[in-house]
């Protein structure tokens, strides 16, 4: 337990910044990619005090221009992993001894770098590896890490302070310990703000990291740990390798110092790895931490009272910011016949404004998916529809992968409420549609709750409360992120804590005081101040 709790001041979320034609932010920008872009990396991994280089060579590209050379990171082997292990473990005492301040003044550095002369460079590689534009980037990478990383420390010291009361003689006290052992992080591609903080917040609590990016996001994973090493964090705290999942889990989930799992991606790949842990379980000195936020089919539901052109900006910027591929996105609609004229002419009408094309020309609002593998995945999709009599394609349906993995926003119609694209995840930029009777909307709602495994994000628009009401009711267990008269994403640190269960999830809510205390274990302790001399009660004495 801590000496002293001084609170810190509750921070406020970063603002986001325009990036408008001229302003200085716009223009640092620029030059940051085209910077970046003219770079040829060699990225290592940080494993203890050591900045690992290896032979085998993995070329990183941008997603949305697949010809050009980024630089290479440095892919790693089984002996890596367990030099990372052996790092996390080596420093694991002197980090979990060094008092709460210390450790957060860390982070609280590592935010204001990120905020001043980091972001540029944070936002940069974001776009050029990611495909995101600079809003997408904006709001990922600087903003949302930045909110991790100052409303964390300020959720650690609300848990710090939590403390049991006490009868006269005796003092009892609680001491939020970190977990024995070391925590294993993995972290996805689409957010720059996820792979920094499924890192931070345990690290945050005084345990120890060994953390494996995704691929496509290691361009931007290296500025993260950049911003970490300027920002103070000792070796050994977070280390940061580049191995192939079965390689790393082979070792991990073997090792019998692993105490927690911190997760970001597939809910396949996640269920393995519980599975796995569960066949492990005896192997382990504690039981571990299992901490998962996986898929979604996250949805949008249209009142009868509802606006249509709500409604179809909930379509556009919901299914197809980031092309698609937030857990959050909007993938399936559901549309009361009586609002879906105007809301579909409202929505074609946005999607022939928008462009298509590079993060690096700030006018196209939709840019490259990740890789050849999602392109494939979401283009094979496209083309059952088209060959499918029961949906029909009426924006879109376009591909080209020549240059960039460009995949052109597409919207499809069904009749069918249980049509393929209704029902699996597709994570790109595909929403299906169906158009229900305005009458039917409590079957609409049953039809919404049982058609997905998933229950991530959701929204329900309408200007009706009662049905806002039967909704919110209906639905409660369909989402653990719910919008009224909102699109299904962008949730903010400390406003919409972020998670969701059923198939998408633990449900532990990052962005929130929730999450930090995954990654605790209490110790109750009581101290007696007038020891009994005497082990009779009153009771036993006779009258």
């Amino acid at each position: 337990m801590p000496k002293g709790i001084y609170p810190v001041p509750t921070p406020v979320n970063e603002p986001i910044k325009s990036y408008k034609a001229g302003s200085p932010e716009k223009i640092a920008l620029k030059a940051a990619v085209a910077q970046m872009r003219s770079e040829e990396l060699d990225v290592p991994m940080y494993i203890g005090a050591e900045k690992v280089t290896t032979d085998d060579k993995v070329r990183m590209a941008p997603p949305y221009d697949h010809q050009h050379t980024l630089g290479y990171f440095n892919r790693g082997d089984a002996d890596h992993v367990e030099q990372a292990i052996n790092a996390a473990l080596g420093a694991k005492d002197a980090w979990q001894s060094l008092s709460w301040e210390h450790r957060a003044s860390i982070f609280l550095k590592a935010a204001d770098l990120l905020a001043g002369p980091y972001r540029a460079k944070i936002n940069a590689a974001t776009m050029l590896g990611q495909s995101k534009n600079a809003f997408q980037a904006e709001i990922d990478s600087a903003c949302e890490l930045i909110d991790f990383l100052r409303f964390n420390v300020h959720f650690m010291t609300q848990i710090y302070s939590q403390q049991p009361i006490s009868s006269p003689g005796m003092w009892n006290r609680l001491e939020y310990r970190p977990l024995e052992g070391f925590i294993f992080a993995i972290t996805p591609f689409n957010f720059t703000a996820i792979a920094g903080n499924l890192s931070a917040a345990p690290a945050m609590m005084g345990n120890t990291i060994v953390w494996k990016p995704a691929d496509t996001q290691i361009y931007s994973a290296q500025v993260i740990m950049e911003v970490f090493k300027e920002a103070g964090l000792p070796d050994g705290v977070i280390n940061l390798i580049y191995t192939d999942g079965p390689v790393a889990g082979d070792v991990v989930f073997n090792h019998r110092d692993f105490a927690g799992l911190h997760f970001t991606g597939s809910t396949a790949v996640f269920q393995q790895l519980w599975k796995t842990i569960g066949e492990n379980v005896t192997k382990y000195r504690t039981y571990p931490r299992i901490v998962g936020e996986t898929g979604g089919k996250d949805f949008i539901i249209a009142h009868k009272s509802a606006n249509p052109k709500a409604v179809a900006t909930g379509i556009v910027r919901g299914a197809f910011e980031f092309q698609g591929q937030k857990c959050s996105a909007a993938s399936r609609a559901y549309i009361p016949q009586n609002i879906w004229d105007e809301t579909k002419a409202k929505v074609l009408s946005d999607l022939d404004t928008i462009t298509v094309g590079s993060p690096e020309d700030f006018t196209n609002f939709v840019n490259a998916v990740i890789d050849e593998r999602a392109f494939d995945k979401i283009s094979g999709y496209i083309d059952k529809i088209k060959a499918s009599d029961h949906a029909e394609i009426i924006a879109g349906g376009g591909y080209d992968k020549s240059k960039g993995y460009f995949i052109e926003p597409t919207v499809v119609v069904t009749k069918d409420p249980m049509f393929l694209t209704m029902c699996e995840e597709i994570f790109g930029p595909v929403i299906t549609i169906y158009v229900y009777h305005p009458e039917h909307f409590e079957e609409a709602l049953e039809l919404v709750d049982k058609t997905s495994d998933y229950a991530l994000t959701g929204a329900i628009f309408s200007d009706d409360r009662y049905a806002i009401e039967l909704a919110t009711k209906k639905l409660q267990n369909a989402a653990g992120n719910f919008y009224i008269n909102d699109k299904p994403t962008g949730a903010v640190v400390a406003q919409q804590p972020f998670g969701g269960a059923r198939g998408s999830g633990t449900n532990d809510k990052a962005g929130s005081v929730l999450n930090l205390l995954r990654w605790v274990s209490p110790r109750t302790i009581k101290e007696t101040f007038d020891a009994p001399h005497d082990y009779r009660y009153p009771f036993l004495e006779e009258k």
